[in-house]
């Protein structure tokens, strides 16, 4: 079943690959990236989380997909075991978050730098 993108989504999806500076965060190429998820946007608990994303080009992001031992080393590698395993836990977890409470954590997450602030200012107006 295909998961509906909404306008979170493509909001989200710009501030993963803006963070990634048009730089694959695999092959370390410059190219045109996707927002890249370790856990499914089918789990809402992490569906927004900057530590679930990354900014793939396109043939990494297939790879990395199809290939499971590979992405889980590089997700290792990327945020360390211990905090893929409790994004994992978090992934898990069953939750109702609604768009306040999203742009609640971004606000939080405001010292990141200016594109997690804009990003944070579109969510309080949708």
């Amino acid at each position: 079943m295909k998961i509906k993108i909404d306008k979170l989504d493509v909001l989200f999806s710009q501030v993963i690959r803006g963070r990634a500076g048009g730089v694959c965060e695999y092959c370390g190429k410059p190219k045109r990236l996707e927002c890249s998820h370790f856990v499914g946007r089918r789990k809402r608990a992490t569906r927004w989380d900057t530590d679930n994303a990354c900014g793939l080009c396109f043939s990494c992001h297939q790879y990395l997909d199809e290939h499971p031992y590979e992405h889980v080393a590089f997700w290792k590698k990327r945020i360390g075991s211990e905090k893929l395993e409790a994004l994992v836990r978090k992934g898990n977890t069953i939750v109702k978050i609604d768009r306040e409470e999203v742009g609640d954590m971004y606000r939080c997450r405001a010292d990141d730098g200016l594109v997690f602030s804009a990003f944070a200012d579109e969510l309080a107006r949708s």
